[in-house]
């Protein structure tokens, strides 16, 4: 039986790491307040990595978790059918930006090309789409899948909920058919739209903006209930895992949405799970967009939470709001 495994992950982040106490300050002095109590406890913020140049970008930095995940599998760019980059802070409209890696890794002639922004959940969603064209289409063998986003480079120094919370990384990954019994298993979507227009960039979108009426600047955040989408997540994921004739005890590592420490304790316990099936990475890297439960993994698998075998649930939300679970054997 054909089963879709990741063969290697890597990831690339900016060298610029900026503490709490940066943005303590920041917001004290710009608006008195104090952010303490939200970045550490709420948000579950410690650290994260900021581009401070003008030579990095998504597209850079997804070129060079890709030049990592290539030689860690002993790959050469010529032997991949796909690459498909995945950002909610594309570097171009014009051209992909999947073009961009393909010409920087010198991939083949026969190796399509794709751009995906389904924004906080699209790499997960990157995941799920290209495991099943690979089962799909019996001509493609192997999947380079990148996510990156240089967030900060739109989020408003004014703003307390984005501008502390977000980090610059990109994540790489090589998917490729196996007979293995590992790999792909399955996924779900839940979307619900009625909050779309809660934040936005352009803030009134790309016509009006182009036609000057106004300025593409910063990312508009309108407020809403951070934890909106926990309930219906929790009906999502043991759905999934039921219909795979599975139990919440049998997945090794929960590698969930990083935007919320709190979230991800709301998960845990409404699904009853133990601390050490939780797999956290927002204290060090902040919350990293598109390639936050990925990320989640590649340090799970560093540090010797995540084994051969076992099996990953992914979990993520993208604003709007979009949902998206999958199920993964590593």
């Amino acid at each position: 039986m054909t089963n879709i495994k990741i063969r290697e992950i890597e990831m690339y982040h900016p060298k610029n790491k900026v503490g709490n106490e940066y943005y303590i300050e920041h917001f004290k002095k710009e608006q008195g307040d104090d952010l303490t109590h939200f970045l550490e406890d709420i948000c579950g913020r410690n650290t994260r990595y900021i581009i401070d140049n003008e030579e990095e970008n998504s597209v850079t930095m997804g070129i060079e978790a890709a030049k990592k995940v290539l030689k860690k599998a002993n790959l050469s760019a010529k032997e991949l059918d796909m690459i498909i980059f995945a950002s909610q802070v594309p570097e171009f409209v014009f051209p992909t930006n999947a073009v961009a890696l393909h010409h920087a890794l010198n991939a083949g002639n026969h190796t399509g090309i794709l751009d995906i922004n389904a924004n906080c959940s699209g790499l997960t969603t990157g995941l799920d789409q290209a495991s099943r064209n690979l089962l799909a289409n019996p001509n493609m063998k192997r999947v380079l899948l990148v996510g990156s986003d240089a967030a900060s480079l739109v989020m408003n120094p004014q703003d307390t909920i984005t501008y502390p919370n977000f980090g610059d990384v990109a994540v790489a990954l090589i998917l490729e058919k196996t007979e293995e019994e590992t790999g792909f298993i399955d996924s779900m979507y839940y979307t619900e739209s009625s909050d779309f227009d809660k934040v936005t960039f352009p803030k009134n979108g790309l016509s009006k903006n182009l036609h000057g009426r106004g300025v593409v600047d910063y990312v508009q955040w309108l407020p809403f209930p951070g934890d909106v989408s926990i309930e219906k997540a929790t009906i999502m994921i043991e759905e999934l895992i039921h219909r795979n004739n599975l139990s919440t005890q049998d997945i090794k590592a929960y590698c969930l949405s990083q935007f919320s420490i709190q979230n991800i304790e709301l998960l845990r316990d409404n699904l009853g799970l133990k601390d050490e099936q939780m797999v956290y990475v927002g204290d060090k890297y902040g919350y990293t967009g598109t390639t936050s439960p990925l990320l989640a993994m590649y340090e799970g698998i560093q540090d010797g939470r995540i084994k051969r075998g076992d099996t990953v649930l992914f979990w993520t939300v993208g604003i709007g709001w979009q949902l998206i679970a999958v199920l993964f054997k590593y």
